[in-house]
């Protein structure tokens, strides 16, 4: 019997990108995302977009009824989505019931299963927030994503995610308490943002 040689498969665009994305070494101070089919390269943030972010670390630490665990720039890898074969995301921040222990022990890109939230704060690229990233959280069931957005100066809360979209929207102002469900169950204040 002899073995019959097989053709290389060619690889099309978007798993080329894809395989290109996992191997990219970015500058230091700048980070790398995959998403729709986009690699998306990013600054470090300043000084207030960090703020923003403790701001809503602090309150969970506080206020959550059940105990959070934080991870700041946690890599997520998502599920396909537009013409990409997948999403790879680092959330501002990514939360998950402290008791799970979610991030110990997981690979750079981790799968989202468990995750409770997460929360961006706009910076250069407010579009890629505000619509690609919540459509990829919601495809990937993510139960909350949280908005701040600096250029509107409002904070808002996807909830019920499905398929491509979060079906509730609930937003406010800048210095208006913002009502976030179980398992956090408390008001975000939203003042300190101002």
């Amino acid at each position: 019997m002899t073995a019959m040689a097989q053709e290389p498969r060619l690889m099309t665009p978007e798993e080329t990108l894809l395989d290109y994305f996992l191997t990219l070494e970015t500058p230091e101070g700048f980070r790398a995302e995959f998403i729709e089919g986009e690699i998306v390269v990013s600054p470090a943030p300043d000084g207030d977009h960090e703020d923003a972010i403790e701001l809503i670390v602090a309150q969970m630490y506080d206020h959550a009824k059940v105990r959070m665990q934080y991870s700041g720039n946690k890599g997520l890898k998502l599920p396909r989505g537009g013409s990409c074969p997948k999403n790879y995301a680092i959330p501002d921040a990514t939360f998950a019931p402290r008791e799970r222990r979610l991030f110990r022990g997981a690979p750079t890109w981790m799968p989202p299963e468990g995750v409770a939230m997460v929360a961006e704060v706009t910076s250069s690229k407010p579009e890629h927030d505000r619509i690609a990233k919540r459509h990829c959280y919601a495809r990937a069931g993510i139960p909350l994503y949280l908005l701040v957005d600096r250029d509107e100066s409002t904070v808002t809360l996807f909830a019920e995610p499905a398929k491509e979209d979060y079906t509730e929207v609930h937003s406010v102002p800048f210095g208006k308490s913002l009502p976030l469900p179980a398992p956090f169950d408390f008001d975000l204040d939203t003042t300190d943002f101002l």
